[in-house]
C-alpha cells in the first residue's frame, strides 16, 4: 500500500545514510529525522536497525505526542527528544543527534567550544554551547522527553537562538544538530564535528589561545549570512 509519507521518509532515509557516509556514526550510534510541518509529524530511523540494513520503507512516521502513525518498528529511543525540539520550536525541519567523537569528547568535558577559528565563525557567532549534566530528578523521570527540556533550558540560560545556533552538546553525553529539514542538520553535525576536532587540537598545540578577534567572527559570519552575503565553498 501506498504512504501518503513517502516522500518525508525517503528524505529521512538519506539524511541517515549521509551520517554513515560522512563517519559521524559507529554501528546505530546516531539518528536523523525529518518533520511534515502541515501534518504535524516526523519521519525518524527505527531503534536498533543497522545502516547497512536499513531501508526508507523501515523509517517510522510518529506525531509530536510520539504516537507511532505508521510504521512497523520501533522508531529511536531519542524519538521524545526530537518530538520535545519540534513542538517547541517552530522553524526547525530536520534534526541529527550523533555519538561522533570529538563533539563526545567536548561533552564529556562538559566545555563550550570555543570560537577560536573562521571555519567556526562561517557558521555561527558564539561558542557551541555545552549544557550541564542533565539534574537527577530528570534522569529518573521521562529522560528522553527530559533531554529535550535541558536543551531548551540551555538555550535560555545563554541567551541564545536556535535559528541562529543550530547544535548543542549536552553533557556527558553528546551533540545534538538541526536545520531547515534533515540534510541541513546532517550538515551541521558533520561542522559540529569538525569544528570540535579543530578546537582540540588548537588546545593542545596553544592551551592558551586566544578566541578568536570579534572583528573576524562578524566578517566571516556576514559574509555567508548577512544581508550582502556573498561568500560560497
Amino acid at each position: 500500500m501506498s504512504s501518503k509519507y513517502k516522500d518525508l521518509k525517503q528524505e529521512c532515509y538519506e539524511a541517515n545514510m549521509q551520517l554513515n557516509a560522512l563517519g559521524l556514526v559507529v554501528y546505530t550510534f546516531g539518528n536523523v529525522s525529518a518533520v511534515d510541518r502541515e501534518n504535524s509529524v516526523f519521519a525518524i530511523k527505527p531503534s536498533g536497525v543497522p545502516y547497512e540494513d536499513l531501508k526508507a520503507d523501515d523509517i517510522v512516521i510518529v506525531d509530536f505526542d510520539n504516537n507511532i502513525i505508521e510504521g512497523e518498528l520501533r522508531p529511536s529511543s531519542d524519538t521524545k527528544t526530537h518530538a520535545y525540539l519540534y513542538k517547541n520550536w517552530p522553524e526547525i525541519g530536520g534534526i541529527t543527534h550523533t555519538h561522533s567523537t570529538y563533539a563526545v569528547a567536548w561533552a564529556q568535558s562538559q566545555l563550550d567550544i570555543p570560537i577560536f577559528g573562521t571555519t567556526h565563525a562561517d557558521h555561527l557567532t558564539a561558542d557551541i554551547p555545552c549544557a550541564p549534566p542533565m539534574a537527577d530528578e530528570l534522569i529518573e523521570g521521562n529522560y528522553e522527553h527530559n533531554t529535550g527540556i535541558q536543551i531548551l533550558d540551555c538555550f535560555k540560560n545563554k541567551n541564545l537562538s536556535y535559528q541562529e545556533v543550530e547544535m548543542v552538546l549536552l553533557g556527558n553525553h553528546g551533540p545534538f544538530a538541526w536545520g531547515k529539514n534533515a540534510a541541513k542538520s546532517v550538515y551541521n553535525s558533520k561542522v559540529l564535528e569538525v569544528v570540535a576536532e579543530m578546537a582540540y587540537l588548537t588546545r593542545q598545540i596553544n592551551p592558551n589561545a586566544p578566541r578568536l578577534k570579534d572583528s573576524l567572527i562578524k566578517k566571516h559570519y556576514e559574509r555567508k549570512h548577512g544581508k550582502n552575503s556573498y561568500y560560497g565553498q
